[in-house]
């Protein structure tokens, strides 16, 4: 399930892109074999071959928009893409595995271990679960992030100045040029 959700987490950016700008990139291609892998992660387990086919070519076209409209619509600076691919990608894949897991789609549902036999089944339930753990995630991950962003902000800064940025990373934090020119 992994290696099938990168593949097509790699052709859906591919094709997506091309289709888009005219012609498909390297870093686009990779960036959509880590969406397909981010996108499987959460039920790799859980889903059938057609589950990670799926989930890893919608990862591709999804994450692609992330990176792209979703960065730009919320006017947010992440310059490596991560929450485009990471986030949009983790946060689908999480919610999208209640559907893929569902046995009368392949997955292969849930294990009561009381019973010692698989479980009845509720994909309405199952979603209502895989969304709070979204949620829950989500409101951990900013509340721990704020703070860390608060202390470091304190004690050190987060941002460079302009002049330091101007001048380029590489020679103002670094002491090197990064390139000769």
């Amino acid at each position: 399930n992994t290696i099938i959700a990168a593949a097509m987490g790699t052709l859906g950016w591919l094709f997506a892109e091309w289709y888009y700008k005219g012609k498909p990139s390297l870093l686009g291609v990779i960036s959509g074999a880590v969406a397909g892998l981010v996108m499987i992660t959460p039920s790799a387990g859980f889903v059938g071959v057609g589950g990670a086919l799926i989930l890893g070519l919608i990862g591709g076209v999804a994450c692609l928009w992330g990176v792209n409209g979703l960065k730009k619509w919320l006017k947010i600076d992440d310059t490596l893409d991560v929450f485009g691919i990471h986030g949009l990608g983790g946060i689908l894949g999480a919610i999208l595995a209640a559907f893929f897991a569902n046995p009368l789609l392949g997955g292969t549902g849930l294990y009561d271990y009381s019973t010692k036999q698989i479980a009845e089944y509720d994909t309405l339930h199952q979603l209502w679960v895989q969304t709070e753990g979204v949620i829950v995630a989500i409101i951990w991950s900013g509340v721990v992030s704020w703070i860390a962003f608060k202390l470091v902000d304190k004690f050190i800064g987060l941002r460079v100045s302009s002049d330091e940025e101007r001048e380029g990373l590489d020679l103002s934090t670094h002491g090197e040029s990064a390139y000769r020119h």
